[in-house]
């Protein structure tokens, strides 16, 4: 899959179809990137969102071999 669009329209579909995640996925970026956390509340949200990026990963398969 090398059309672009179609990539980008496969990731939009993805983060609609899973609101609660992409709103605590978006959140949690928006607060690692804007404030600055404690240190031990950074690294959870970090290994949080780690884990989000891992799912919707594996969700979308873009790149397949």
């Amino acid at each position: 899959m090398n059309d672009w669009t179609a990539i980008l329209k496969k990731i939009l579909n993805a983060l609609v179809e899973q609101p609660f995640l992409t709103s605590l996925f978006v959140a949690d970026f928006a607060i690692l990137l804007l404030h600055r956390p404690p240190f031990i509340f950074s690294l959870a949200m970090l290994i949080g969102l780690m884990a989000m990026c891992m799912y919707f990963g594996q969700k979308l398969a873009i790149f397949k071999i």
